[in-house]
């Protein structure tokens, strides 16, 4: 179906051929409840998706719409678990076709599985992560990403950086992500977001006897946000401060580094946490788990993951087509 049906049409990528990517597109979409949800169409290689069923004794036959990337085959030479700049190409490929069918209208959102990174760059193609190289794809390279679960949403002001580049987070990056956020929250139901501020250093500075950044960069761009009647308040001590968000006094907590964000959404709920990438034209979705090499091919990845993430695409997809805001957390 096109992408005029009622029901979104979302492009899910099979990421890494040789990591459990293919099992998990394979063992959500057999779901019968999510096989209804939407329009889907996998975006990846027949003979990747054929190999994978073998392995866990389904059949491909039933399966939504297949679009081959014709000039990218790896399913003879296909190892699983094994680093490879080919499958690490072809995964890039694939996120490649499925965003430019966002950006042409041809599909309402996309879903990816995980890449590695590291076979994505023996390929030669440069790539520090799935958000960025989306970013970077559409054109918006001031993207954010965002962890969402049912009982927290994180954004983070920076990610695949090194942490003393994050701690040199400049005031104009930390409200742009606190507003990004804000209008996220907004786009999923939540009318008036209650955010938390992480601070960078422990005890969120303790005034200065801990580092002096929590007070040059990070209460400025809060107080900026107030202004514009953001609710907003910090910067909060990163160690306390998801706990008193998961018991309901904050919607969202703005991170400041990767690990800062990730390890805390990680522990609250592995399995049903959601990667959202904000800052884009399009909606984008995907797993929070990696390529699981030590268990590729042996029927042994969950799908739990990935069924999340079908889920939170089709949401965001469809309130995007009821016309509740053309894109996520984008400058006009």
């Amino acid at each position: 179906m096109s992408a005029g049906s009622s029901q979104p049409t979302m492009a899910v990528t099979i990421g890494d051929p040789a990591g459990v990517g293919p099992e998990i597109v394979l063992k959500a979409l057999s779901d019968p409840e999510i096989r209804h949800f939407a329009n889907w169409i996998v975006v990846g290689d027949r003979g990747v998706l054929r190999k994978t069923a073998a392995t866990c004794r389904m059949d491909v036959s039933g399966l939504p719409t297949i679009l081959e990337v014709p000039h990218i085959k790896v399913a003879d030479q296909l190892r699983f678990g094994v680093l490879s700049a080919d499958c690490g190409r072809a995964a890039l490929e694939y996120v490649r076709v499925a965003t430019e069918m966002c950006l042409m209208g041809k599909a309402h959102g996309m879903v990816t599985a995980p890449v590695n990174k590291e076979a994505a760059t023996m390929s030669g193609i440069p790539f520090s992560g799935h958000t960025e190289y989306i970013a970077r794809l559409c054109g918006t390279p001031d993207s954010r990403m965002m962890l969402s679960n049912a009982m927290l949403n994180v954004i983070h002001v920076t990610t695949h950086v090194s942490l003393r580049n994050a701690i040199e987070a400049p005031t104009g990056r930390i409200l742009r992500t606190i507003e990004v956020g804000n209008e996220a929250m907004r786009l999923l139901g939540c009318e008036h977001p209650r955010i938390a501020m992480c601070g960078i250093n422990p005890h969120a500075g303790e005034h200065g006897l801990f580092g002096i950044e929590d007070a040059e960069r990070i209460i400025p761009a809060i107080e900026a946000a107030r202004a514009t009647g953001v609710l907003v308040d910090g910067p909060h001590a990163p160690d306390t401060v998801f706990m008193r968000a998961i018991r309901g006094e904050y919607d969202m907590v703005v991170a400041m580094y990767h690990d800062q964000g990730h390890i805390a959404m990680k522990l609250i709920d592995f399995e049903h946490t959601v990667n959202v990438t904000l800052g884009i034209p399009i909606i984008r979705t995907s797993v929070d788990h990696g390529t699981a090499f030590d268990i590729a091919g042996k029927n042994k990845a969950s799908p739990q993951n990935m069924i999340a993430a079908l889920r939170m695409g089709v949401a965001l997809a469809s309130r995007k087509l009821a016309g509740c805001q053309t894109e996520l957390g984008q400058k006009d």
